[in-house]
């Protein structure tokens, strides 16, 4: 769930000679030097006990705490969004077989592991089977902010709601073809769930996305989604004007929402009902293959309307997960 300068960012760290100073481009476009005391990212590789949010049977959830766990989570993203989906790989995607960008070090990853326990007798090696990756507004401000501003024009929402609204990104969520399942999935949101409770979120941004990039061929969907979902004023977020496509497609009469909720990819589907709203206009995505829409969702919306579901702040029950059971 993408920022422009920061988006494709490269980031040129000092010599020796400077060893204090980081060269890196900034959303105004000039290359100031910033000091790197300030701005470490948590740092993979190192020994880090793990922090597990759930298991269930051989899965577990928890967060990605060395590099060749998140070289996994990245093969199994491109295996995704390369193999499955249309995205269009790069030269070095191609060689690498990973999807990676400038933001994968600053972002948390959560991870559904599969633990390989003992099966006919023998041990399978853990592998990662779903993933999601999370940036809190503690750190994407120390960086070039959320990835989702290449999109949407989200920092006149954050400045609006600061300091009271803590804010969070979502994005690159998929799950292996054979583990996309309802346990699965519990098992993915229950990770969120218990990320969001344990640093105090209040707000979860992100974009979600149709398949292919010609959005009157959603039109029916996604002129519901503007009819019916459309952020309230002191939410809402436009499409940069450049990139926005009108959602407003077609009239209300026009709109079948059984259909609609048919073919409404299940991601979107899954937060709609928990609460979520829809920014204003939609954005082509040329190297994903795909039609974003931003996803807006208050934590108060989940507590007010389906808390009781969630049950203790560390589970997600199996009346919500199913809503969720095609991440891709």
């Amino acid at each position: 769930m993408k920022l422009t300068a920061g988006r494709f960012a490269e980031r040129f760290r000092g010599s020796p000679v400077f060893p204090g100073f980081m060269f890196r481009p900034s959303q105004s476009g000039f290359f100031p030097f910033t000091g790197r005391w300030r701005v470490r990212p948590r740092r993979l590789g190192r020994f880090q006990p793990p922090k597990v949010y759930g298991r269930m049977g051989s899965l577990e959830v928890r967060l990605a705490r060395k590099k060749s766990e998140l070289r996994q989570a990245q093969r199994l993203r491109y295996k995704v969004f390369y193999e499955e989906m249309s995205a269009v790989p790069s030269a070095l995607a191609m060689l690498s077989r990973r999807d990676e960008d400038a933001y994968d070090p600053i972002f948390d990853h959560l991870l559904v592991v599969d633990r390989g326990d003992a099966q006919n007798g023998r041990w399978q090696r853990p592998r990662v089977v779903g993933t999601y990756r999370v940036l809190r507004q503690e750190v994407a401000d120390l960086y070039d902010g959320f990835y989702t501003q290449g999109e949407y024009d989200i920092l006149p929402l954050i400045q609006s709601r600061s300091p009271r609204y803590a804010f969070m990104e979502l994005g690159r969520s998929c799950v292996l073809k054979p583990y996309r399942t309802r346990r699965t999935v519990e098992l993915l949101w229950q990770g969120i769930w218990s990320y969001v409770r344990e640093h105090g979120i209040d707000v979860m941004v992100g974009c979600a996305s149709f398949e292919g990039t010609e959005p009157k061929a959603h039109a029916q969907a996604l002129s519901y989604l503007h009819h019916h979902a459309l952020a309230p004023a002191e939410w809402r977020v436009r499409a940069h004007e450049h990139l926005r496509v009108d959602m407003n497609m077609l009239p209300p009469e026009k709109i079948n929402p059984r259909e609609v909720m048919k073919t409404l990819p299940p991601l979107i589907k899954g937060y709609l009902r928990l609460g979520a709203f829809i920014g204003d206009g939609a954005v082509i995505d040329h190297q994903f293959g795909t039609t974003d829409v931003l996803i807006i969702l208050p934590v108060e919306a989940i507590r007010t309307r389906y808390f009781a579901h969630f049950g203790s702040p560390d589970e997600l029950p199996a009346q919500i997960a199913p809503d969720f059971a095609s991440i891709n």
